[in-house]
């Protein structure tokens, strides 16, 4: 990691979707969204009738081409009270810098404004990774997924977190 600079969070627009598509063709290779997905998505961030909250991690240095490197980026859905973690995804490098946390931190807070009670995700059953950051949040496991994830047919681990405002001003992030 060559970076000093801490990451700049901004909302996700539709000129970041080749750049987070290559970080999640990177990231998640057998079951990567497509940029429909991303669109779709997207289409639902913006404006009075709004139910999504899409953001991204960026960091700047002379060593890219643009100048600016898209490092992680995370999405939350929500449906009357409930919202779901679509995606949380950080660059292999910055791992362990706290980014997933305040990507996290980021999403459960959207959550609160959308007034939500309570906050589902899925995570693979594999990725002990996330399920520890979740886990930190105050997620708890409720059940499985049978070969939620495709084509690799891998089960989720299905968590939710009930009061997501309460969550956050208990938490410590450090990861």
């Amino acid at each position: 990691m060559t970076e000093t600079v801490s990451p700049r969070l901004r909302e996700m627009r539709w000129w970041d979707i080749d750049p987070v598509l290559g970080l999640e063709k990177d990231l998640f290779p057998e079951d990567a969204w497509s940029r429909g997905m991303f669109w779709s998505e997207l289409a639902h961030a913006r404006g009075a009738e709004a139910t999504r909250r899409y953001l991204v991690a960026e960091v700047t240095g002379e060593e890219y081409e643009s100048g600016v490197r898209l490092i992680g980026y995370a999405g939350l859905a929500t449906t009357g009270d409930q919202a779901d973690i679509q995606t949380i995804a950080v660059a292999r490098d910055h791992w362990g810098t706290g980014l997933g946390s305040t990507l996290l931190t980021e999403l459960l807070t959207a959550a609160s404004e959308f007034e939500c009670a309570e906050v589902m995700l899925e995570c693979r059953v594999d990725n002990v990774r996330a399920q520890k950051l979740y886990e930190r949040f105050g997620f708890a496991p409720i059940g499985f997924r049978r070969g939620y994830y495709q084509p690799g047919n891998v089960d989720a681990l299905v968590m939710r977190l009930t009061d997501p405002s309460t969550s956050l001003q208990g938490t410590q992030i450090n990861g």
